[in-house]
């Protein structure tokens, strides 16, 4: 009798413990007191808060596309007229010419050359950046060519000193300004998908989830 006792006191022991260890049914499962009150502050925050209007990708790529355009038209404006420049300077030619005509319809200055191997020659004067010199007819000045192609010739105080390229820092600055915005705006679309989730994130306080479980977690106050 006294080993049946003893089986029977284990049984109903090891019965108890196992019912205590089992998890309670996720349809009984609240949260608690802490954690609901928190839940409900976030809530009145957000009631309180007007949900800024999300920014679309769609301005971030035409921001990033615009600021690739930009840089496209620097190079462009930049690197011609810097080669032209150095070639000159490393291999250029000096002479004098005289101003035969000027028109700025469509902007030009055609110069003849009055010295050197290429004398009597007509030429027009290269630009920078689309930028001529402030040249009249009848007018004397010193030129630099490139002795094997006539055609890409500078006034000479050009070719020492090129002039402030303001076509390509306006243009430089406009890819700046796009990507800043680029950046701007992607951080402002991360900063209201952190502080505002979609309503589906949210959760239903109707249908509370198990731990555990792939629910967004409250915000901390």
């Amino acid at each position: 009798m006294g080993f049946d006792k003893k089986a029977a006191l284990f049984h109903g022991q090891f019965t108890m413990n196992k019912e205590k260890k089992q998890r309670r049914p996720p349809d009984n499962y609240q949260l608690s007191p802490k954690a609901e009150r928190a839940r409900q502050a976030a809530a009145r925050v957000a009631a309180l808060k007007p949900h800024p209007q999300l920014p679309g990708l769609r301005v971030v790529w035409a921001c990033i596309g615009l600021c690739a355009l930009c840089a496209g038209m620097v190079l462009v404006l930049w690197l011609p007229s810097r080669s032209l420049v150095e070639d000159l300077r490393s291999r250029g030619v000096t002479v004098a010419a005289t101003v035969i005509d000027v028109d700025t319809k469509p902007k030009y200055v055609k110069v003849r050359l009055v010295q050197g191997p290429e004398r009597g020659t007509a030429v027009e004067l290269s630009e920078i950046a689309g930028m001529l010199p402030d040249a009249h007819a009848g007018e004397s000045i010193l030129v630099t060519y490139d002795p094997t192609d006539p055609s890409r010739i500078l006034a000479r105080g050009w070719v020492m000193d090129p002039p402030a390229n303001l076509p390509t820092y306006g243009t430089a600055a406009l890819a700046g300004l796009f990507l800043s915005g680029a950046v701007a705006v992607t951080l402002r679309r991360r900063w209201i998908l952190r502080t505002w989730p979609p309503d589906s994130a949210v959760p239903d306080p109707a249908q509370p989830q198990e731990p555990g479980s792939g629910s967004v977690p409250l915000s901390k106050l």
